[in-house]
């Protein structure tokens, strides 16, 4: 099982009440056991800090973060994480960067091989196993975080903007790849980004998040068949949900310029 559930979160950052910086406030999110959810909102409206909460990188204030019933308190390997910086070691190579979580986990050499050598192949990188950092693209890196984080086998995968830093062309290649991946290993994801299109074409369901403070203004089920491949982005549907995603952000981006 991987179902998330933020109940009532705040987050609140500083040590005086009167500097109080509110990221999130009454914020509640549930999310399914298997489901692709993606969230998106203006900058700043505590859409990184979401995930933080459920990565155990930070606590919230008031409100309870839990994953199959059982609070927060800290990271685990029952959730995954990949971030859009990449955080590769650079004096590792693939398999090796893929192959570390397994180690610090303890698990013998032949499992950690054999564990790695799947998902080097689930992302098409076999050819590339002994290259470092390095020598990769962009979109080669983040296969290897992708990798490197399902290699754990955890019941939630965070990804946190994995696809920002890519170019348009590389990008969508990416979010196809990992929906293969996702249908074959059917982990509970919870996918941030700006880009309502990339929003669309992935999730199950999108949440919209309000200006900071964040919490969640709309909930909006994805009813777009799968398997689903770019051409889904010029169908009627799609569009649809677009337009929705875009109305809600608009007076939502606005008041987070006027915030500054």
């Amino acid at each position: 099982m991987g179902e998330v559930l933020l109940d009532n979160v705040t987050v609140r950052f500083g040590s005086n009440p009167l500097s109080w910086v509110v990221a999130l406030e009454d914020l509640t999110l549930e999310i399914p056991d298997q489901q692709f959810a993606v969230i998106v909102g203006p900058s700043g409206c505590g859409k990184s800090s979401t995930l933080d909460l459920i990565a155990g990188l930070n606590q919230a204030s008031d409100g309870r973060t839990l994953v199959d019933g059982v609070t927060i308190e800290k990271p685990g390997a029952d959730r995954g994480m990949v971030p859009q910086s990449y955080s590769l070691f650079p004096w590792l190579t693939v398999q090796k960067n893929v192959e570390f979580g397994l180690s610090v986990n303890g698990v013998s050499r032949a499992e950690r091989e054999e564990t790695a050598n799947h998902y080097v192949e689930a992302v098409a990188l076999t050819q590339f196993r002994d290259s470092y950092p390095s020598q990769l693209s962009g979109g080669m890196k983040q296969r290897v975080a992708i990798a490197r984080a399902l290699a754990v086998n955890p019941k939630v995968l965070l990804m946190d903007e994995p696809f920002g830093a890519l170019d348009s062309q590389t990008r969508s290649v990416m979010q196809e790849l990992l929906l293969k991946i996702w249908q074959q290993e059917r982990k509970t994801v919870l996918f941030i980004t700006h880009d309502i299109d990339e929003a669309v074409f992935l999730g199950d369901v999108v949440y919209v998040m309000s200006a900071r403070p964040g919490r969640i203004i709309d909930t909006i089920p994805v009813n777009i068949e799968r398997p689903r491949d770019y051409t889904v982005q010029t169908s009627p549907e799609f569009i649809e949900l677009k337009k929705r995603i875009m109305t809600n952000l608009h007076d939502e981006v606005t008041k987070a310029l006027e915030m500054g």
